[in-house]
């Protein structure tokens, strides 16, 4: 199996189609935890939360995630708070998922 981490995301610019259910569950396989939804639009995304003990560590964990979007091009939604962090991952261009998607959720997983 591909060890998505090692990949590089891949700027999307629109021209191809979301992932539809049966390539996202090959590829939900392949990361640690992360959950699929949909929008009201009937969009999917990828979610998790994380735990911390405290504040500074959730603090330190966005911006661990920060960098890597940064250096990835690839722009998660983030909430977090006292021992929280959540992470909301979809691809805007196409409003839905892509292998990037999935890569990206990789890497924040080798963070911890």
């Amino acid at each position: 199996m591909t060890d998505l981490s090692k990949k590089k995301c891949v700027a999307c610019d629109g021209n191809i189609p979301p992932f539809d259910t049966s390539e996202i569950h090959k590829y939900l396989k392949k990361v640690d935890g992360w959950n699929v939804k949909s929008n009201e639009d009937k969009s999917f995304y990828l979610i998790k939360k994380f735990k911390f003990k405290d504040f500074k560590e959730s603090q330190n964990f966005v911006n661990e995630i920060s960098k890597i979007s940064e250096d990835e091009n690839h722009h998660p939604d983030i909430s977090f708070g006292w021992g929280y962090c959540e992470v909301k991952i979809y691809t805007h261009a196409i409003k839905g998922l892509a292998e990037s998607d999935f890569v990206l959720a990789a890497k924040i997983d080798k963070i911890n």
